[in-house]
């Protein structure tokens, strides 16, 4: 089975006064019907490396990469017209906090329906139904009443069951998940988990899972990218994790408490300034291996 992504070589810059910031360096990776994840410290690069798939990073940053393949259709070589019916339509982005995606003065419902027919063509009444019946599919009990209500009346956890049906209505091939639990507690985080893992499964499609939380990841996802400095240190299935060999890796699972483990003290991180000198592992994998 062919690849539904190949990044290879993927670079994002930043000028500023004391010189050229590299965000990501030499970043290379596949993606097919399975579940990634990508993990690292807050500034490691994992998020702009999503922001960059769907050409997102705006001037000053620099965006340089030997392709950011779809399909085998370089989305570099795209115009940003074209990139606009990519970005939902084949690839969707779940960001952190719904409050900041959501229209505050516009009604749930009117927003997912626009994002439906802004992809497909449909009559508001078409895209009333589909909306309701995406509404349902994300466990909500009430959604006639979600549809018409604003974003401020939700809790958390029912705005990122909303953002979700959001960006699955359209029927995109990829979707990237950017810290999408990491301001949910953990019972709502599991529900919210359950719900995803569901809808990426029957509809076959790719997902990128960003997050900062090994645990999450180890227990969700099927293949892991470990990124340090903007550059990836280490691959390796995510039920391997725990064998991990690079130093950061095993840094940031020593630093994880462990009930079945109890210490009197966690692990501090030792940094090590090589790590970031190192040049970036390749995270894409064999054609045949791809489930």
């Amino acid at each position: 089975m062919t690849h539904l992504l190949e990044v290879k070589n993927l670079n994002v810059k930043f000028p500023t006064r004391s010189g050229i910031f590299n965000a990501v360096s030499g970043v290379s990776f596949s993606l097919g019907r399975e579940r990634l994840g990508i993990v690292g410290e807050s500034g490691s690069g994992k998020s702009m490396t999503g922001r960059a798939i769907l050409r997102l990073i705006k001037n000053p940053g620099i965006l340089e990469a030997d392709h950011i393949a779809l399909e085998g259709k370089d989305l570099l070589t795209l115009s940003e017209k074209e990139m606009q019916r990519v970005r939902g339509h084949k690839i969707s982005m779940i960001m952190q906090d719904p409050k900041f995606s959501l229209n505050p003065v516009m009604r749930i419902g009117d927003q997912i329906c626009e994002a439906y027919r802004l992809h497909i063509r449909a009559s508001k009444k078409e895209a009333k139904k589909k909306t309701l019946s995406m509404l349902e599919s994300v466990l909500i009990r009430d959604p006639e009443r979600v549809f018409s209500a604003y974003p401020h009346e939700m809790s958390g956890g029912m705005g990122q069951r909303i953002m979700i049906a959001m960006m699955l209505i359209p029927d995109p091939q990829i979707l990237i998940a950017d810290e999408p639990t990491s301001a949910l507690d953990v019972t709502v985080q599991k529900e919210v988990l359950e719900i995803m893992d569901k809808l990426v499964r029957e509809r076959g499609m790719g997902l990128i899972f960003i997050s900062h939380d090994l645990n999450v990841v180890s227990a969700f996802c099927d293949r892991v990218l470990i990124m340090y400095s903007g550059k990836i240190v280490e691959t390796c299935r995510a039920d391997r994790l725990h064998e991990a060999t690079h130093p950061y890796t095993v840094g940031l699972l020593n630093s994880i408490p462990q009930l079945e483990r109890p210490v009197n003290h966690l692990e501090v991180l030792q940094r090590d300034d090589a790590w970031g000198r190192d040049s970036s592992v390749s995270g894409i994998i064999k054609r045949e291996k791809i489930v």
